[in-house]
């Protein structure tokens, strides 16, 4: 049996949103055992010039609403990107998990060949389905949750590969 879009996506997106949920659950015990303000780790970075926690988990969370909309053919839908805890965070990640149970895999018959087109303000790019989630949602996905996850472990949030993983 061939491994469709649906399958590409959908439930490896959710049990990596889910982990990274469990995570951010970790992080905000640790900041109050620690008596941490949880504003540290929620506005934390890598680097100066990195986006913070809270923008990682935002691109990630588009990747997955607009990957998985824009395979399916449907318009993905807009979010204002306004969140600024903890709450806020495990909020539109449950908002992204009930987005991903809407789809059936029968929505994504097609969607290697579909034409996807984004537009950015300084630039478009063309894909297939197929480009467009293996060459850059797949990639973008992870890159913002391996980030938003490094971000919480250089602070001292005791987690580890299970969690990232979400074992």
């Amino acid at each position: 049996m061939a491994i469709t879009i649906y399958d590409q996506l959908v439930p490896v997106f959710t049990k990596m949103l889910t982990a990274l949920d469990k995570v951010l659950s970790k992080a905000e015990a640790d900041a109050a055992a620690r008596k941490i303000d949880p504003a540290v780790f929620v506005n934390g970075r890598l680097a100066p010039d990195m986006l913070p926690l809270t923008r990682q988990v935002q691109i990630m969370t588009d990747q997955a609403k607009g990957g998985a909309s824009r395979l399916a053919g449907q318009e993905s839908p807009k979010w204002a990107d306004e969140e600024k805890n903890f709450a806020d965070l495990h909020e539109r990640i449950a908002k992204t998990l009930a987005h991903l149970k809407t789809f059936k895999p029968g929505d994504f018959e097609g969607a290697e060949t579909r034409d996807i087109e984004l537009k950015f303000p300084n630039a478009t790019f063309n894909f297939t389905g197929k480009d467009y989630l293996l060459g850059f949602v797949v990639p973008n996905f992870y890159f913002h949750y391996t980030t938003a996850y490094a971000i919480l472990r250089h602070n001292g949030v005791p987690v580890g590969k299970q969690d990232f993983l979400g074992g």
